[in-house]
C-alpha cells in the first residue's frame, strides 16, 4: 500500500476558518435584542469580538497583508450568506410549511442592517490591523498587550460608531444612539482586556510553532 503524506494545516487557515465563521453567527445572533441589567445591546455582540481576537493574531504574526486577505475572504463570505438567505426568503413557500414569518424575522435581509454591517466590519478590523502593524515596527514588537488593547479598543470604536450610524440613523433618537455605541463599545473593549493575556500567550506559542514573526509598514501594502 502506497503511504500518502498528508498536507500539514497551518495555524492561520485555522484561524482563517474561525474568522469566517465568526463573522457569519455573529450577523445572525445580532438579529436578537438582549438586555442584561440596564445594558442593551444585539446578541452578536457576545461572540464578535472574537473576530477582532482573531485579526490581532492574523495581524502580528503574519503581517497586515495577510489580514487584509483574510478580511477580503470574510467580508466576500458573508455577502454570499446574506444574499442566500434573501434569494431563500423571496422563494415562495410550500403549501404545508407555515414558519415564513419566522424565517423573515431571523434569517430574513434587512439590506441596511447588512450594509452598515460589512462597512462597519471592513473598516474597524483593517483599521485595527493597520495600527496593531504600525505600532509593532515602531516599538520594535515590544509592548505587547498596550498594542493589542490599543489598536482594539480605535478599531471596536469606529466599527461601532459606522455600525450605529448606518443601520439606525433616523430611527432613534441621538442620546439612544450614542447610549447603543457606548455600550457596545464598552462590552467589546472589556472582553478584548479580559482575554488579552490569553491572546498574547497564543501568539508567543503561534510564532514558535509556525516560525514566524512578520514585520510590515502596512501603508505599503493598504491598497495594492
Amino acid at each position: 500500500m502506497i503511504g500518502v503524506k498528508k498536507k500539514q494545516i497551518h495555524v492561520y487557515e485555522l484561524l482563517a476558518g474561525l474568522f469566517v465563521m465568526t463573522l457569519i453567527v455573529s450577523n445572525i445572533a445580532s438579529t436578537k435584542i438582549v438586555a442584561v441589567g440596564p445594558l442593551v445591546f444585539d446578541a452578536g455582540t457576545i461572540l464578535f469580538p472574537l473576530a477582532y481576537i482573531i485579526g490581532d493574531i492574523v495581524t502580528e504574526v503574519y503581517g497586515f497583508r495577510k489580514m487584509r486577505a483574510l478580511l477580503y475572504v470574510g467580508i466576500t463570505t458573508l455577502l454570499l450568506t446574506m444574499l442566500t438567505f434573501w434569494v431563500v426568503q423571496l422563494l415562495p413557500a410550500a403549501s404545508d410549511w407555515h414558519n415564513q414569518a419566522a424565517y423573515d424575522a431571523t434569517l430574513g435581509v434587512v439590506w441596511r442592517i447588512a450594509f452598515a454591517s460589512m462597512v462597519a466590519i471592513f473598516v474597524g478590523e483593517l483599521i485595527n490591523a493597520y495600527i496593531l502593524a504600525s505600532m509593532k515596527i515602531h516599538t520594535k514588537g515590544a509592548k505587547l498587550w498596550q498594542r493589542l488593547i490599543g489598536s482594539s479598543a480605535v478599531g471596536c470604536l469606529i466599527d461601532t460608531a459606522v455600525f450605529s450610524i448606518l443601520a439606525f440613523a433616523g430611527t432613534m433618537s441621538n442620546d439612544a444612539m450614542i447610549h447603543l455605541i457606548a455600550t457596545v463599545f464598552a462590552i467589546k473593549v472589556a472582553t478584548e482586556v479580559i482575554i488579552s493575556p490569553v491572546t498574547a500567550k497564543l501568539i508567543e506559542r503561534i510564532k514558535r510553532h509556525e516560525r514566524i514573526d512578520t514585520y510590515e509598514k502596512p501603508a505599503a501594502y493598504l491598497v495594492d
